[in-house]
């Protein structure tokens, strides 16, 4: 499958946009963590906690999965391809885990905290608030540094549809030709 060039243009705005506010939004998740961890004020460590939980139930998945999506639609729809290059593997193995994450991790996290807060009680543990969004930062700056540089080169399967792709249809590989030359002597 090969997108039209509006198409896979439209994938790759719908893909920077959804990322970057999932990378903005981990960051203002990291700023309200750091808050509720560090003030001694009980309404400020209520107020922060809430609104992470605000943004953790409304925004965080839809942009995640909106990310993901994206992202294999551009994969599979561009000479990129989902397995030929190590940097594209790369990426969409630590969005599926971030979003895995998010799910299991960071959102029943911000979840004990704002019943233990609204509660009346201390925040329990500052790293229900504070560990998830530094982790999913971490990833999200390490996935940008991928999209930007493009390390690595290409995959084993890349390598060999490269190879596939430059011989012509019924003729031995170059190689393959040396190999049994080489084994006949």
């Amino acid at each position: 499958m090969k997108l039209s060039r509006p198409a896979r243009r439209a994938s790759l705005v719908v893909h920077v946009a959804a990322s970057a506010g999932w990378l903005g939004l981990t960051l203002g998740l990291l700023a309200l963590g750091i808050t509720a961890t560090t003030t001694g004020s009980a309404v400020t460590v209520e107020a922060s906690v809430r609104a992470m939980k605000l943004f953790a139930d409304w925004l965080l998945l839809p942009l995640a999965f909106l990310t993901l999506l994206s992202g294999l639609v551009l994969s599979l729809g561009t000479p990129w391809g989902l397995a030929k290059h190590r940097w594209v593997c790369t990426k969409f193995w630590l969005t599926l885990a971030t979003t895995t994450a998010t799910v299991f991790a960071l959102r029943p996290g911000v979840n004990s905290a704002v019943s233990a807060v609204a509660a009346g009680g201390p925040l329990p543990d500052a790293g229900d608030v504070l560990f998830g969004p530094v982790v999913s930062l971490s990833a999200y700056l390490f996935m940008t540094v991928l999209s930007v540089l493009k390390p690595w080169g290409l995959t084993r399967r890349g390598r060999n549809l490269r190879t596939s792709a430059r011989t012509p249809a019924g003729s031995v590989p170059r190689d393959a030709g040396q190999m049994s030359a080489t084994r006949s002597r």
